[in-house]
């Protein structure tokens, strides 16, 4: 069974979220109508709803993380669930513990849902294929492979500016070779039926055959960027990077990145997205990411509404599952 269909129950309803890949426009949509009927909580004087009152969420996080994390920890305590934020490099698991043991242990807590950031490709899955049945497992990254919780957090703030999907130009540009965010992306906006998907790197920043995904390739920013109505720039990953794939960031941001003129050949009233976090002078230029088309700190916002949206309606299938099957 792959892990698209093991995030599914027996009536297609989302049990896990591992990866958009599979998934169909009906999935996506119910998750981004939930996260706008959520989006408000945040303006009101009690920021919390009972959703997930009584439920537990563990955030099992074996990668470094601030931004996910966090926004992970606020969306279910606002959706009234307990958090438990396992700190990896103190656990057991330093001292040997198997990742099977350290599930077990954490399952015999009585928890509800695993958030798993992880470095290794798959790990999410694993997890997911390991835990007992009541247990819902979000994937909040895992190696190269995806990240889907911050696609549908992209995607959310492009329908919130751009809601025509058919007419969209989207530019992805950057890292893409080491980003799963821009895998999980690309089938979301595919999924969605975004009119056109480019990409836009140096070769050796490109995946192979990376055109099977869906998308135009370029290589010059002066043409790939030109009309498009959103421009995400991704963050240049050092540390998973094997080998010398760049001269220098220095010349990365001469040739690739995003300054006020490169902008410029986008659409007027372009958007420009970061999932972050940034690194300024090497993926984007300040005036651009503190200018008014940039809506990256909007993302970070949107990011907790997309969270709560996803806890809410896994953890709400686990529960319609569990009783049709009792």
């Amino acid at each position: 069974m792959s892990a698209a269909h093991l995030q599914l129950d027996r009536q297609g309803r989302l049990l896990h979220f591992l990866t958009v890949e599979g998934l169909t426009r009906r999935h996506l949509t119910e998750i981004l109508d939930t996260a706008e009927s959520l989006h408000g909580v945040a303006e009101r004087q009690v920021k919390k709803l009972p959703t997930l009152h009584g439920k537990t969420v563990v955030n099992l996080f074996f990668e470094a993380s601030t931004r996910t994390r966090t926004t992970f920890e606020l969306a279910a305590k606002r959706l009234s669930a307990d958090v438990l934020n396992l700190n990896i490099a103190t656990s057991s698991a330093v001292k040997g513990e198997s990742l099977l043991d350290t599930l077990r242990n954490i399952e015999a807590m009585q928890c509800d849902m695993f958030v798993v950031r992880h470095e290794q490709s798959g790990a999410a899955e694993f997890i997911a294929r390991h835990v007992k049945p009541h247990i819902a497992v979000l994937n909040a990254g895992d190696g190269r492979h995806a990240h889907p919780t911050q696609a549908m957090l992209d995607v959310f703030t492009i329908r919130r500016h751009k809601p025509d999907f058919p007419s969209l130009r989207v530019a992805i540009v950057g890292d893409l070779l080491h980003s799963r965010v821009a895998r999980s992306l690309i089938h979301a906006l595919n999924i969605l039926g975004a009119g056109e998907i480019r990409v836009i790197a140096p070769r050796t920043l490109l995946p192979a055959q990376v055109e099977t995904l869906g998308v135009q390739v370029f290589h010059d920013p002066r043409l790939g960027l030109r009309e498009v109505d959103v421009v995400v720039m991704l963050r240049l990953q050092r540390e998973r990077m094997e080998g010398a794939l760049l001269p220098s960031e220095s010349e990365f941001f001469q040739r690739y990145g995003l300054t006020e003129e490169r902008l410029a050949l986008a659409q007027p009233d372009a958007i420009v997205m970061h999932p972050g976090p940034i690194n300024r002078g090497v993926e984007i230029d300040s005036r651009v990411a503190d200018g008014p088309q940039s809506v990256i700190l909007e993302q970070v916002t949107n990011g907790i509404a997309v969270r709560m949206a996803i806890m809410s309606i896994t953890l709400g299938h686990h529960a319609r599952s569990i009783g049709e099957s009792a």
